[in-house]
């Protein structure tokens, strides 16, 4: 990339995104590195070498490396460290330029022109080209076998690509969406080469395949030619599974990992007290829902979901559940949308409106079973609490815990009511990835047509007020009749050893252990 070449770009991209309404869209940085993120006592440069153990929660023989099917919360990790896509939103929730210097939209939306970083390589040594970004996207859009973000490239013309020369691509689109700019950094749809093989997974992250053991361990060595100059400082990285809260806290306590994630909310001031180790606090929007399929009885009756939502007591959830760590949500996500809707009354506890609720739908003594699992932190203790409150409705609610291997298993996405966990997305990338009929997590099976018409409008819609409008019409919807009890949104809480730096607690991506950027990690 020549200097003079980089201005044009972003007067390009600005203007445009102007024009789109994506006024959330930033200048791109295309080159350079963001300055080391220091915690501590950490002084100097880096320094380079070491082997970084990493505890993470869930997991199991199910576990995968493909780039394009990250499921629990080791698989994202691992996904975010081998792979990354076009572009990747910072700490501060603004787009970055990542495979890609800087993507461009014309001025009608119907394409756009994506730039490849100068430099950029394969962890095998080949260049990343347009062909590389082609086969990704058609390999997430397969009509035979989908990927998990497929959806979310719907309005792309999957035989619309255009190379115009080795750095630049043009993506044509079906139709404007003003959510592709959030699509393109999303981590389910990392670039790989041509002819990718999950089981010698080759991607343009900072640490490189070593081994893989599903439900075990993971284990990756330093990119020597990665391209954010001298990152990343260990020599090794190593991600380790723990299905037991206990285990991995205990893991941390011995020295036997460096950092963990998902630190159990009650052992924070256990983790405190220890001069060798750190907790680390971040503010998201990430959500931990009750889910009820709508297509199925007792739930497919408006009235029995309506009522389940009021038998939770929200304060409580975030008191009990989340020692604080959290905030009270309103049966709607993505809060870090401009377009979040603000103006609908709160739900509050209502036990006695809930029973009468459920006399209504012929349920005097509504009896359910819920499935739960440790899949991420404080979701079992959700589910005890909730129990609990419910009684109060004249709900018996039997708990069926399972191993997350089982719970992401052949029934996932089939539990007629269940839990699950979600992090930080803007309101019309989060809708399609668990509320379309076509989205690959519709754990509710929501499937409302005057839902669906609002969602698809949005996203052709340029016009900022008119989306706007369209976009919490949708919203409405979901709050007076949806399948998700979404009670708080919580603050990302892990645990950390003092001999590390480089992982801040200000991180709003929603991602935990500072969004896995260990490639920002040295031992000090």
């Amino acid at each position: 990339m020549t200097p003079a070449r980089q201005p044009s770009r972003r007067a390009v991209l600005k203007g445009a995104a102007g024009l789109l309404g994506l006024s959330a869209v930033p200048v791109l940085s295309s080159c350079g590195t963001e300055p080391p993120a220091v915690r501590g006592a950490a002084t100097g440069p880096p320094r380079r070498g070491g082997v970084l153990r990493i505890g993470t929660a869930g997991g199991g023989s199910s576990d995968s490396l493909d780039v394009h099917n990250p499921v629990t919360h080791p698989d994202i990790c691992r996904d975010l460290n081998l792979y990354e896509p076009l572009l990747y939103r910072d700490r501060d929730y603004t787009l970055q330029g990542a495979v890609a210097e800087s993507v461009e939209p014309s001025k009608d939306g119907m394409s756009w022109t994506v730039h490849i970083r100068d430099g950029i390589t394969f962890h095998d040594g080949r260049p990343v080209r347009p062909e590389d970004v082609v086969f990704s996207y058609r390999r997430v859009t397969d009509p035979k076998k989908p990927q998990a973000a497929a959806n979310l490239l719907s309005s792309v013309d999957r035989e619309g690509f255009k190379k115009l020369d080795d750095k630049t691509l043009l993506i044509r689109m079906q139709t404007p969406d003003v959510s592709i700019h959030d699509v393109f950094a999303d981590y389910r749809i990392g670039i790989v080469p041509e002819g990718y093989d999950p089981k010698k997974p080759i991607g343009t992250g900072p640490f490189k395949f070593v081994s893989f053991t599903p439900g075990q361990q993971s284990v990756f060595e330093r990119f020597g030619d990665y391209w954010r100059e001298g990152q990343p400082y260990v020599d090794e990285l190593r991600i380790i599974n723990f299905t037991d809260d206990t285990a991995r806290v205990n893991a941390l306590l011995a020295a036997q990992v460096d950092a963990i994630e998902s630190l159990p909310y009650a052992e924070v001031r256990v983790i405190q007290a220890d001069p060798t180790l750190e907790v680390l606090i971040s503010k998201t929007g990430n959500w931990d829902p009750f889910t009820m399929r709508v297509d199925v009885a007792p739930y497919k009756d408006v009235r029995v979901r309506q009522a389940l939502r009021l038998a939770v007591d929200r304060n409580q959830m975030i008191n009990q559940v989340l020692s604080g760590h959290g905030r009270v949500a309103n049966d709607m996500y993505s809060p870090v949308d401009p377009n979040y809707l603000r103006d609908v009354p709160q739900r509050h506890y209502d036990p006695e409106q809930a029973r009468s609720l459920l006399k209504k739908a012929g349920h005097d003594k509504l009896q359910v079973e819920l499935t739960t699992s440790e899949v991420s932190q404080g979701i079992v203790e959700a589910a005890q609490v909730m129990q609990q409150q419910a009684a109060k409705a004249g709900v018996e609610m039997k708990l069926r815990k399972v191993d997350p291997n089982t719970f992401y298993g052949d029934q996932y996405l089939k539990w007629p009511f269940a839990q699950d966990f979600w992090g930080t997305w803007p309101y019309l990338v989060q809708s399609a990835l668990g509320s379309q009929p076509k989205s690959p997590f519709n754990e509710c099976h929501w499937a409302d047509p005057t839902y669906l018409d609002l969602v698809n409008s949005a996203k052709k819609t340029l016009d900022e007020k008119k989306r706007r409008t369209l976009v919490q019409d949708a919203q409405r919807i979901e709050y007076e009749r949806g399948g998700y009890i979404v009670w708080g949104f919580l603050d990302n809480v892990d645990a950390v050893s003092r001999r590390i730096t480089g992982l801040k607690s200000t991180n709003t991506t929603g991602f935990p252990l500072d969004a896995y950027r260990f490639r920002e990690v040295w031992f000090v």
